[in-house]
């Protein structure tokens, strides 16, 4: 495989491409620091419809080809959704056969499964208002751990078990965006996916000692308009220390009526794209790429910085990308400020390209983001054509990361310290 997909490479990609697979010293909770994640939501969008991206990106129809497809770039770990509409056709009733065929194909090709229990989808006659929403959420962690250790009974399974509650919570809370489909309702929302989140998470660990909890949220900033009032600069504030709210509950540093607790969360994810940080008020976004750097813009690694002092827990990025031309310039960036942050100390494990196969929109399935390593469209869903300047950036990318981390770890080495 590696032929074939290095093969319209430069001599000098080959050689930054054999540069990336040199070892990596750090802590081996996955089996690879780059990822790869698999759009796997299953919602209903907002004309209603449920909108299954694992189907639509054919993504299930050839798992193992795209499996192997990632050798080529070092990458051994992927975020995989179980959809739950799918695999709870009737309450407490659950068909798993399609998880289980993912399952093969991993153990086929090596690949390592992050497990999303609830990525954005909800079976029919459930939303998260629901009075019976946290008891079948629970019921569904207990049936699918249980399901997993019959067919891996070894080693440690990595599950989030309800993705970007943050995100959610707005688009079916605060715009109708999905179900409920409320308005100005963000909050209850957050709090009944949250109830249901910890409960999951405990039902979890009871079941399986060996089970690490990966929570993802969005990571933002929130800024205030230039030439701001006090009270735009009090609700930027505001606005920002919110998109922490979550993992706050899971901890129980607020609600703790929920039952919160330290222990709950392992490792924390971050979904970071170019457009998560914007001016409270007006919502316009921040520029990244601009010849003239915005200084209002916040590196990522200023903002894993600021998550790390607040949690001290592993991390890694759950997503990010980039849609259109400017893709090798995101992941470069998005590199840089990750080895800088490790170089500050932050325990950083991982980077997860989300979405690794490009992926439509939930609204319009004609629209296809051009955000994957690999594109596809609505004619050739199946299709998966790699673009290369993409391709050639990350290898680069995972040079210089796997360089620092290799000569730091030689460091630690020859002298008797810890590498981070």
């Amino acid at each position: 495989m590696k032929k074939v997909y290095t093969a319209a490479l430069s001599a000098f990609d080959q050689i930054v491409y054999s540069a990336t697979h040199l070892p990596v010293h750090q802590q081996q909770i996955f089996k690879s620091f780059w990822m790869g994640g698999y759009e796997c939501s299953d919602q209903l969008n907002c004309y209603g419809h449920r909108v299954d991206l694992l189907h639509e990106t054919r993504h299930l129809d050839r798992i193992t080809q795209d499996y192997l497809q990632l050798r080529s770039f070092n990458i051994h770990t992927v975020r995989e959704g179980i959809r739950w509409s799918t695999v709870e056709p009737l309450p407490y009733q659950y068909d798993f056969s399609a998880v289980c065929e993912m399952i093969h194909a991993a153990r086929a090709t090596g690949i390592q499964q992050i497990w999303d229990i609830c990525h954005f989808g909800f079976p029919d006659d459930l939303t998260p208002l629901h009075p019976q929403f946290t008891p079948r959420f629970v019921a569904l962690c207990k049936a699918f751990i249980r399901f997993y250790r019959q067919k891996v009974p070894e080693g440690t399974v990595i599950l989030t078990p309800i993705n970007e509650v943050g995100f959610i919570s707005w688009l079916g809370g605060e715009v109708a965006g999905t179900s409920p489909y409320a308005i100005k309702m963000g909050w209850e929302v957050k709090y009944a996916l949250t109830k249901a989140y910890i409960q999951g998470i405990k039902a979890i660990k009871e079941a399986d000692a060996a089970a690490l909890i990966l929570v993802t949220e969005p990571l933002v900033s929130i800024i205030p308009p230039v030439n701001a009032t006090p009270e735009q600069v009090d609700a930027a504030t505001l606005q920002h220390e919110i998109q922490y709210q979550v993992m706050d509950m899971l901890i129980g540093r607020i609600c703790p009526e929920l039952g919160g607790q330290e222990g709950l969360i392992d490792i924390v994810g971050f979904n970071f794209y170019y457009n998560n940080q914007w001016i409270v008020g007006t919502e316009q976004f921040l520029p990244w790429a601009n010849d003239e750097p915005d200084e209002r813009w916040r590196s990522l690694t200023s903002l894993l910085i600021e998550a790390q002092q607040r949690y001290y827990l592993p991390m890694i990025i759950a997503e990010t990308s980039h849609p259109e031309e400017d893709r090798p310039i995101w992941v470069t960036t998005i590199a840089k400020s990750c080895q800088a942050a490790i170089d500050a100390g932050v325990n950083l494990l991982g980077i997860c390209l989300y979405p690794i196969i490009d992926r439509p929109d939930w609204d319009d399935l004609s629209n296809w983001h051009r955000s994957g390593l690999w594109d596809g469209d609505a004619s050739k869903p199946e299709s998966r054509e790699l673009y290369l300047p993409y391709a050639r950036a990350l290898l680069r990318a995972q040079a210089f990361i796997n360089n620092r981390i290799h000569r730091s770890g030689c460091d630690a080495a020859v002298t008797g310290g810890e590498n981070t």
